[in-house]
């Protein structure tokens, strides 16, 4: 009888990355661009310099395979420390199961308008996969939401789990939804904004076409993960993970939670306490300036939100204090995507808004300040392992940059595509993009990298600088769900205890359909008349 082949730890794996990383230094040989900074969008960005590409001296790695790991670690502190803040702020709420009412609640709805014709069509938990991924996708494609879907993945897989689906079909409804939408770029900033901006484009022209766009790459990931989902609910065993979500099926209840619903006085002197700092921001911080790609409107938001939340939190109140711990919970993601289009956060203080309602949601359950800080750690040590992806991860990075490889693989791709014909040449910048994206998926590093130059030489072979930027667009956006050099990705799974050999089986299909996709839709760049091309 043929023995059981074993798969290898994902940390294992990702270490022989490191590895095999180390080995290209010793092979490729160095070489580097010159860069200068320049202000793009009001930003200083470095970027190359065009022709200043020269080899420099081999730098190969050999001991520094060990210290990547280390440097990987301090390199991705700002991710590591975000999770690690998320994964103890919502152990508190966890602890007080108002998520838990908040869900049942909303399946115990879901069913009652599902008894509808119309509902029982279409089918009440598809609706709730479309809806739930459609908004995540408005998020990527207008703001770039990706290192925020970490915290949300804690939310949606107890919900999927309830609704008779796996962890994968809950990760879908938040990370892979936004990056559906990442890689569908309407306004996004940090990608199409900063690729324009750097080949010397209108910012966010074109928008025309990659409406286009990014409504087929939605509708067709959206179409991929239903048929899953249903699949699942049909053979849960057929999963992926079935195994692994042992863990989410013991700590998700499918039974009516019973819980007394009463509101301890502390829970007052939270929503006082929170409410005096919102009027005190509202008064410092009368309007805001919102952003969307190019327009932007200045409304007094801040003072809008303090109003809601005045109202909402007195009603609720007086019903229980989970319900009260929910509306707190609501209100976070509304000043997040305030905060993000309006004073461009980013994970630090993404990190310090969910720390805080953690903090607030036990003191409102009146918990004592050591019960807190035991359920924080207990959180924090339960994310732990995805904290320590990330940081290993990050070493591949380490090893290829100071390996002084990167520039040289970048100059060996961009001189092959003379003498080609324009869609073959738009394809190759597609596939190069998305090679990149595989050891660098930061989109603003990779735009920076090689916008300058895929811009200039799409000047000389007569493809405009508008399908460069779509080259660019989809081979950074498709890959990054893949590709375990991102941060991001690893710190999903690690908080869904998603293997990442298993969850690169399941995404294989989709990234191929996807990328398959991205050469028919580089199609009409380099063959029809769009506005903006």
């Amino acid at each position: 009888m043929s023995k059981k082949v074993k798969i290898p730890h994902t940390y294992v794996i990702v270490f022989f990355i490191i590895i095999i990383a180390g080995i290209l230094t010793w092979i490729i040989p160095g070489g580097t661009f010159i860069r200068e900074t320049i202000t793009v969008n009001g930003i200083d960005r470095e970027v190359v310099k065009s022709n200043s590409f020269h080899y420099i001296g081999n730098s190969p790695q050999t001991w520094q395979i060990f210290s990547a790991i280390f440097d990987g670690f301090v390199d991705k502190a700002n991710i590591i420390v975000f999770i690690l803040l998320i994964g103890g702020a919502f152990w508190i709420m966890n602890q007080t199961k108002s998520i838990d009412i908040g869900i049942y609640a909303f399946l115990r709805y879901t069913k009652k308008i599902g008894n509808n014709r119309v509902m029982k069509y279409l089918g009440i938990d598809n609706l709730i996969i479309v809806l739930i991924m459609l908004i995540f996708s408005i998020f990527g494609a207008v703001f770039g939401m990706s290192e925020e879907t970490i915290a949300f993945t804690i939310i949606f897989i107890p919900l999927a789990i309830r609704m008779g689906y796996d962890s994968i079909t809950g990760v879908c409804m938040c990370y892979v939804g936004a990056h559906l939408g990442f890689a569908g770029a309407l306004l996004n900033p940090f990608t199409i904004g900063i690729a324009q901006g750097l080949s010397k484009l209108p910012l966010f022209s074109g928008i025309e076409y990659r409406l286009f766009c990014w409504v087929v790459i939605t509708v067709t990931g959206i179409a991929f993960v239903l048929w899953y989902a249903n699949k699942i609910r049909k053979k849960p065993k057929s999963s992926y993970v079935y195994e692994e979500d042992a863990y989410w099926r013991e700590h998700t209840s499918k039974d009516e939670l019973t819980i007394e619903y009463h509101t301890p006085t502390s829970a007052w002197f939270v929503f006082g306490a929170i409410q005096i700092v919102l009027i005190i921001f509202s008064i410092f911080y009368p309007l805001t300036n919102l952003r969307i790609g190019l327009s932007s409107i200045i409304i007094p938001i801040l003072p809008i939100l303090a109003a809601m939340f005045l109202v909402s939190s007195l009603l609720l109140l007086r019903k229980s204090v989970h319900f009260f711990i929910l509306n707190l919970f609501f209100f976070t993601i509304a000043f997040l995507i305030v905060g993000v289009m309006g004073y461009q956060w980013y994970v630090m203080e993404i990190a310090t808004l969910f720390f805080v309602m953690g903090i607030s949601s036990g003191l409102a359950m009146n918990y004592s300040l050591n019960t807190i800080t035991n359920y924080f750690l207990d959180g924090a040590r339960d994310i732990l392992s995805a904290g320590i992806i990330v940081g290993l991860a990050g070493g591949i990075i380490i090893i290829l940059k100071n390996g002084q490889v990167i520039d040289t693989l970048l100059y060996y791709v961009a001189g092959s595509m003379n003498n080609l014909g324009n869609y073959a040449t738009i394809s190759i910048m597609y596939v190069i993009q998305t090679g990149i994206n595989l050891i660098m998926p930061s989109g603003s590093a990779k735009a920076a990298l090689t916008m300058p130059i895929m811009s200039q030489f799409s000047d000389l072979i007569g493809v405009s600088r508008q399908a460069t930027v779509m080259a660019y667009q989809f081979g950074d956006g498709f890959t990054n769900m893949l590709t375990p050099t991102s941060g991001v990705l690893m710190g999903v799974l690690g908080v869904s205890r998603i293997p990442y050999d298993k969850w690169l089986k399941w995404i294989a299909p989709l990234m191929l359909i996807l990328f398959v996709l991205g050469f028919l839709l580089l199609i009409p760049t380099v063959t029809m008349k769009l506005n903006g091309f």
